[in-house]
This record gives C-alpha cells, structure tokens and sequence, in this order.
C-alpha cells in the first residue's frame, strides 16, 4: 500500500518542472524510487507553407533539441539516484496518464500552471487531464502565484483534510506513514460544511455550532485511532476549498495530502471540491 517505487516527472524545462524535479527527488531518496523523466514532443504536423520535407527536417530539429535538453536536465545532481529518461510523442495528459499505466507508476509529480489574473481560476489542462485520468498518487505544485519560488522539496509539516467517508481511513494511513518517514509534525483537518449564509443567523445557533463540531470532533477521533494516527485535529466550518486552504495556510503545512475519489465506480475521479482543494492550496498537494 506504501510503495512508491516509480515516480513519473513529467517535465516541459520550464522554472516549475525545477522545483517538482527538486520534491521528487526528496521522495525518491526516502523511498529508494526510481524516477521516470517524461517530456512529451507535439506529434508531426504539416506547417502552412511548408512541404513535407521541410516539416520533417523541423520536426526532428524539435526532436533533437528535446533529447539534448532531457539529457541535460539534472545530471550531476541525480548520478546517486536510478533515473530513467523518456521522450514521446502525442498529447500531454493522455501520454502521461498512459505511461503511468503501462509502467505501473507509483506517484506522478508535476507543477499546475495556469497563472495570471485569470488563468488562476483554472488548474493547466494538461494538469486537470492527469487528475481526472490517472489511477495513481499525483502529486502537484501550490497552484497560486504568490506560492514561494524556492519551495521546501523535504515537507517539514504536512496537512491532512478528509471528509470522515470511507476512504478517510486510507488518506490518514498514507499521511501518517510521510509524516513519519519525513519526520514531519501531522495535522488532520475536517470541515463541517456550513449552511446557507442567507440561513446562518437563524438556524445556526451557538449551541447547534457547538455540537456539530463536537459531533465532528468525535468521528475524527475515532478514525484516528482506528487508522493509528497521531497529530492534531483542526476542525474547521466554513466552504471546504477556502477553510481547508486556510488551514493549511496558518499551519504552514509543506504538503496537504487529500482523497481525489470518492467511488472508483464513479464516471470522474477529479470531485469538485478536490479541484478547487488543489487550485487554492498554498502549498504542494498529494491526492489520493
């Protein structure tokens, strides 16, 4: 259940594959990994203006230069660490999602994207495609823009939000087992969904709060003592995005660690509320 003996790092050179390069290189230390570098070449196509001939000369010229640069990405600093380099062709996300299953990937990591005044608002396609696709763990940048440029690649406090379903008790077990092998403090955030706000003032006494957080309180107990886990217990009410990306913000968590699914029968595996977890963690976010 806790192997993680591939790491799958799609990379396109860019300042953000640096800094998921640098977190899959922590995890592949603590767990002996072997780690897949995956850059994905846009597939052949006939330019305007251009004959065949000179599409093809293009297209290896790209080609070339991307096997250049795969070659040249970390390897001084990786030569301890068994590193595999993979160059393909076709669409991102689906390329991605495939070669994870064919090569039983344990844990993709890859940046968001999507920055901007708007382009926040959305994770990158290619981002949301893997999520949304991938059977594995994948692990994916803090999405803001204001996120630290030079991240902590070693979490040194990790976050946990579960919703006390039937998975929680899964979500905890891996949460519990990083926080171990990272020797980081574990903290276990729930949300109690708030009501109405139209509805608050009158339905949503002091007394009524009150036990809803105790009665929250108490489940959240007993799931962390059946998965065996150890840490803190925040136990917050508000809208689930925004209150666990708060929480996660004033425990200065290095990593939050979330379910992605909620029913493998389930046609998506990306649920609203995790996609707007992901989008507005402050810090890196592993789903599983």
């Amino acid at each position: 259940m806790f192997t993680i003996a591939r790491i799958l790092l799609p990379i396109d050179f860019s300042a953000r594959s640096m800094d998921a390069a640098d977190a899959a290189a922590a995890v592949a230390e603590r767990f002996g990994s072997e780690i897949a570098l995956l850059h994905v070449l846009a597939p052949r196509f006939h330019l305007p203006l251009t004959t065949s001939a000179q599409t093809s000369v293009l297209h290896g010229r790209a080609r070339a230069e991307a096997e250049q640069k795969m070659q040249e990405f970390r390897p001084a600093q990786w030569t301890h660490l068994p590193v595999k380099r993979v160059l393909r062709e076709g669409d991102p996300a689906r390329t991605i999602a495939e070669y994870a299953a064919e090569e039983h990937v344990d844990l993709i990591m890859m940046p968001t994207h999507g920055y901007g005044p708007f382009r926040r608002l959305l994770l990158g396609s290619v981002t949301a495609k893997v999520l949304h696709d991938a059977k594995c763990l994948v692990w994916t940048a803090a999405h803001t823009p204001d996120a630290s440029s030079n991240p902590s690649a070693t979490p040194r406090r990790i976050a946990c939000a579960v919703d006390l379903g039937p998975r929680s008790g899964a979500i905890l077990s891996w949460a519990s087992r990083l926080s171990w092998e990272f020797a980081a403090p574990l903290s276990v955030i729930h949300v109690v969904t708030s009501l109405d706000p139209r509805l608050e003032d009158y339905c949503l006494s002091p007394e009524w709060r009150n036990q809803l957080l105790n009665d929250a309180k108490a489940e959240l107990t007993l799931l962390m003592e059946t998965a065996g886990t150890r840490g803190e217990m925040h136990i917050e009410i508000g809208p689930i995005s925004a209150a666990v990306a708060d929480a996660a913000s004033d425990l200065q968590a290095d990593l939050l660690v979330i379910g992605r699914t909620c029913d493998d029968s389930a046609g998506g595996r990306l649920p609203t509320n995790a996609y707007a977890i992901i989008r507005e963690s402050p810090c890196p976010v592993l789903s599983i």
